[in-house]
């Protein structure tokens, strides 16, 4: 299947690429899948664990990453698999690398004190899907699936829902026209510590493309249709993020209305990232999502080289037109 074809926008969804359109079966698919997962591909920090922070006992986290070009020899062709002396008939071509380091400041008492923070620390799911996005934007290959029209990223508007610490804004703003970090208002001043402390230019409107903003699904959905153009105005989204926000069912109401508020029909592309675990909550998110009206829910496929690995879950929607 062309992926042009599912949706001509910032994500490419690869051949294998599923639509969502039963909660029961698509929970069911995920979870039986996962119980063989190893945790032992390229793409997972580690195995399947618990609620998946990095580490909570750290002030400053050092998050690095070495992304290294596929390995090929000067004609082109990926030799591992030749004997040693087939190997050594061809000029090899030596692989590239590069090291993207940020430090990512956490406020580890928040995370213990403040009843229903889990914003205060980075998690791990950013952490592998940050590494998804720079490796196709460093190296990009014709041979490989990427998750990204990385071109027209380039010319997007990316607004992130539970930005937390802000690690995916300092990593991912390079690659986009304007990014917008969101999160409750007590962790507003984390993820601006953290833009300050990564990225020289900020907060210069006339330099950076960042900005941190307040918003809070309870708030948003408690606040009348008439104030909430007023209240929560954004310029036109391309792309809204979602990471590893789905935790509670109680906030699941007040997520989706958010998500369905802040997409433009025909136009803004809604990614969600998903660590598996709670499969009642994924379930209820699910029917949630599929009840609402003009939406379509794609999981994002294999691909290879490219996709994350369990326990995590892509999926792309988008809301079409009214006819």
């Amino acid at each position: 299947m062309d992926s042009t074809l599912i949706h001509p926008n910032l994500c490419r969804l690869p051949s294998d690429s599923e639509q969502v359109v039963d909660a029961d079966e698509e929970v069911f698919s995920l979870y039986t899948d996962l119980q063989s997962y190893s945790g032992s591909g390229p793409n997972s920090s580690s195995s399947f664990r618990g609620l998946g922070h990095v580490d909570s006992h750290q002030d400053v986290l050092v998050v690095n990453f070495e992304l290294t070009e596929a390995t090929t020899s000067a004609d082109g062709v990926d030799h591992d698999s030749r004997s040693r002396k087939k190997r050594k008939s061809h000029r090899e071509r030596k692989a590239k690398s590069i090291d993207v380091e940020v430090q990512i400041a956490q406020d580890k008492t928040a995370l213990r004190s403040r009843k229903g923070d889990t914003g205060s620390v980075v998690w791990k799911a950013s952490i592998d899907f940050a590494r998804l996005v720079l490796q196709g934007a460093h190296f990009p290959s014709h041979e490989t699936w990427s998750l990204f029209d990385y071109a027209k990223l380039k010319e997007s508007h990316v607004l992130e829902l539970g930005s937390g610490t802000g690690l995916l804004a300092v990593l991912l703003s390079p690659l986009v026209k304007k990014y917008t970090a969101t999160d409750i208002e007590d962790l507003i001043p984390l993820i601006q510590k953290n833009l300050a402390l990564n990225l020289p230019n900020w907060p210069d409107v006339n330099k950076s493309n960042v900005s941190a903003t307040s918003l809070d699904w309870l708030v948003l959905r408690n606040t009348t249709p008439q104030l909430r153009s007023r209240n929560f105005s954004f310029e036109p989204i391309d792309l809204l993020l979602i990471v590893d926000c789905i935790y509670h069912p109680s906030l699941l109401p007040a997520f989706l209305e958010t998500i369905d508020y802040l997409t433009t029909p025909g136009s803004t592309t809604v990614l969600v990232v998903v660590e598996l675990r709670a499969e009642d909550v994924i379930r209820e998110f699910l029917e949630r999502w599929l009840a609402m009206p003009l939406w379509k829910i794609w999981r994002v496929g294999g691909g290879d080289g490219g996709l994350m690995d369990r326990p995590y879950v892509l999926w792309a929607g988008w809301k079409e037109l009214e006819e």
